[in-house]
Order: C-alpha cells, then sequence, then structure tokens
C-alpha cells in the first residue's frame, strides 16, 4: 500500500447492495483528497481487508447480511481510536447514535441514502467525521422540533438555527457565511448553546458532538 499522506482521507466502504457500493465508490472516488482503498459487502469481508490503521473513515450501511454496522463500527473504533465512522440507512434510525458506548461516541456520523444527499455533503460528513466530529443527514435535521421542556427548547431562534447548523457539520466559517455574520459571533452564539445545554470543556469530549447528540436526543422529528 502507498504510504499515507495527511492530506488524503482513505476510505473504507461496507454496503451489502452492489449497486449502492459501486455507486459509493464512484462518487467518493472522484472527490479531491479522498481514496476509496476498499469497497465491501459484509462484516466478515470488513474485518479481513479493513485493518486498523489502512484506513482513516469508514462508511457503512448499518443493516448487513451478516452483522450490523453499529457493531461492527464499535469493534473497529476500539481496535483504532481515531476511526471516524459514517452511518447510512435506508430508515431514520438516527437515536441509534445515542445508544453509543461512552468511549467511541465521537466521530461517528448518520446520512440516510433516502434523502436527497448529495456528493458534496457526503464528502463534508466523511472529513468531519476523520476530525473526530459529528455529522447529521441535513434533511433529517430540518424535521427536527424541540421536545417541551428540554434544554434546545430554551435555546433562541438565531441559537437553534447555528445549533442544527453545527450538526449539519458545518464550520465556525461555514455557519457564519450561511448566516451572513461573522466567525466572532457564530463563535459567540456556540458558547452560549454550550452553556445553555450545560455541555462542559472537558478535553477528552468534543464538545461539538455532544452537542449534536444533544439535539438527537432532544428533538422529535415530525
Amino acid at each position: 500500500m502507498a504510504s499515507h499522506s495527511a492530506s488524503v482521507v482513505r476510505i473504507g466502504i461496507v454496503e451489502d447492495q452492489p449497486l449502492f457500493r459501486n455507486m459509493l465508490e464512484l462518487t467518493l472516488g472522484a472527490e479531491p483528497g479522498v481514496r476509496v482503498v476498499a469497497a465491501v459487502g459484509t462484516v466478515a469481508d470488513a474485518n479481513r481487508l479493513l485493518r486498523p490503521g489502512t484506513i482513516d473513515v469508514v462508511v457503512m450501511d448499518i443493516d448487513l447480511p451478516d452483522g450490523n454496522g453499529i457493531s461492527l463500527g464499535v469493534t473497529m473504533r476500539r481496535q483504532q481510536p481515531g476511526l471516524g465512522i459514517l452511518l447510512l440507512s435506508a430508515h431514520d434510525a438516527m437515536d441509534l447514535l445515542l445508544d453509543l458506548p461512552a468511549d467511541v461516541a465521537s466521530g461517528w456520523s448518520y446520512l440516510s441514502k433516502t434523502s436527497s444527499t448529495s456528493s458534496a455533503v457526503l464528502a463534508a460528513a466523511i472529513r468531519a467525521s476523520a476530525r473526530g466530529e459529528t455529522t447529521l443527514d441535513p434533511a433529517l435535521i430540518d424535521r427536527m422540533t424541540p421536545r417541551a421542556g428540554s434544554a434546545v427548547e430554551r435555546l433562541t431562534d438565531r441559537q437553534y438555527v447555528v445549533l442544527r447548523h453545527l450538526a449539519e457539520g458545518l464550520s465556525n466559517a461555514g455557519i457564519g457565511e450561511r448566516l451572513g455574520i461573522t466567525e466572532k459571533s457564530v463563535q459567540n452564539h456556540i458558547n452560549a448553546i454550550y452553556q445553555c445545554l450545560r455541555i462542559d470543556s472537558d478535553p477528552a469530549r468534543n464538545p461539538r458532538v455532544s452537542a449534536a447528540l444533544r439535539l438527537i436526543e432532544e428533538t422529535g422529528r415530525s
């Protein structure tokens, strides 16, 4: 295998539907700064070919013929703590991210196969996962409504919009561009969000991941 450049994100794909697997391989293979190392269809093949250190992010279906992506992701993450994981599903199973063991909870992203996810969204989710962050499906986020009495409901309208964009994987610069405000203003909003949601500054936890998970936990989807 060629030596890994820090600027290239190495991808493993685990998807049992051949047509969708080929589509992912072609789409990601054409993305700059991304290299597909292997594309397989089963847990067994993933364990055989996607060895620790050979990939930076694994893109996988949740439902596989000989297991599921959640269990496989937990196993692979414990073997390679820095591995990013992007889950794909034909169903709205985003709440499964709330049940991840605490030692592997960062760096998981979730996109729906049935939403209008673009190659740009897919690539952004992969890069966020490689950084240990979480990206949630924008179409599913659009359907979220804060639960009555939750901390998320107490956010201001602008703070809630910032939180949603954060959960989509946008950087502070990206959020600022989307809303027409400065990066400093974005960071001020994020600090206020963390305070309202009581997200601490524990260096062992990524606060953006914690905020994204709170968005899932304290909202419903219409």
